[in-house]
């Protein structure tokens, strides 16, 4: 098994329920994953998509830690494109202050996914290439060592030691590597792509103030149940979710998995829902930790990151449940502050 388990939401909207309460979901998913002992507990960045409603990670990730004690909170991420670095060293040093040693910087280098919504950011498609540079500008403004702007401090970010990930699909793990940073990669549905960019990450990783050691978080979907077919139904509003947005261009909110297993579909429609169904791991306890076994065998990652979404919360609160007891978390005692690395250390920075 992977030793850490931490859990992502993008606080995806349902059918009949509106985004505010999309947010409110993942408060309390937030509260429920800290109960089981996951490792920390992340929060993403979209705009302008209809089943989405995290727009503003570092605001919800304020909420997310005010509601919990002991587990990380995060960004998974922030899309460091769309924000000027110094913004975001200023966001990440406010939260840091109010949830001392509890705070994750997460980045990405996506810009928004469609042309109205570039131009609504003030950001096109190139903007995605300056990624490299905005992330060593947003760390310098973090340890103070940033010259472009003489007279210039992020407050109260700079000195503080919060630790930083990048998000990356594939170009993104050459960057995580030149700075010495952890490397978030997915998805699971393609395994042996993504053990070669672990390996490429680890092989070019340089050793820096932010870590002496490649650290590596895998992320992907998880459906845990009493039965494989209980845990496929969990899959199915996201997958069609997919689908339909494929077919239509708009990322619909979630329905739930009977409807979806009731809907007459195309064969395109069919041919992009299976797709999106394949390659998730999912099943009983000891199937899920039989694959789990053979991703951390090629991958040797260090940490997972759940990404799991779905119509039905019970449900999906079980499935979180399942996997901390197959993974044996522990409840609070894995996440209190005696049992984690002191903020601050090397291992704190890399590790999280």
């Amino acid at each position: 098994m992977i030793g850490r388990i931490s859990v992502l939401d993008r606080s995806r909207t349902r059918r009949g329920r509106p985004a505010p309460q999309a947010l409110r979901d993942t408060v309390d998913l937030a509260r429920t994953v800290e109960e089981l002992g996951y490792h920390r507990f992340w929060v993403s960045e979209h705009h302008s998509v209809p089943g989405v409603a995290g727009s503003a990670p570092t605001v919800l990730a304020a909420a997310v830690a005010a509601a919990t004690e002991r587990i990380r909170v995060g960004t998974g991420g922030v899309m460091l494109p769309n924000h000027q670095p110094l913004v975001v060293a200023e966001q990440f040093g406010v939260l840091e202050s109010l949830f001392p040693g509890r705070i994750d910087m997460g980045l990405g280098r996506s810009v928004g996914f469609t042309g109205g919504i570039r131009r609504a950011l003030g950001r096109n498609t190139g903007d995605a290439d300056g990624f490299e540079e905005q992330l060593a500008e947003l760390l310098g403004w973090m340890d103070g060592t940033q010259r472009a702007h003489p007279e210039v401090h992020a407050r109260p970010a700079e000195g503080l030691r919060i630790p930083a990930f990048v998000l990356a699909t594939g170009e993104g793990a050459g960057i995580a590597a030149r700075a010495g940073l952890p490397l978030v990669v997915g998805d699971l549905r393609s395994r042996d792509r993504v053990a070669a960019i672990v390996e490429a990450y680890r092989r070019e990783f340089r050793p820096s103030a932010h870590g002496t050691r490649p650290y590596v978080v895998v992320s992907g979907t998880v459906a845990v149940a009493g039965t494989t077919g209980q845990a496929r139904r969990i899959l199915l509003p996201e997958a069609w979710a997919v689908a339909y947005s494929r077919t239509r261009g708009s990322f619909p909110p979630l329905i739930p998995a009977e409807e979806v297993e009731a809907l007459e579909m195309s064969p395109k429609e069919r041919e992009l829902f299976e797709g999106a169904l394949a390659g998730h791991i999912h099943g009983t306890e000891p199937q899920v930790a039989a694959e789990l076994s053979r991703v951390a065998e090629l991958t040797g990652a260090d940490e997972l990151l759940v990404t799991t979404s779905t119509y039905d919360r019970e449900a999906l609160l079980d499935s979180h449940a399942r996997l901390a007891r197959l993974a044996g978390l522990s409840g609070p005692e894995a996440t209190s502050p005696e049992t984690a690395a002191a903020p601050g250390t090397t291992a704190a920075r890399a590790a999280g």
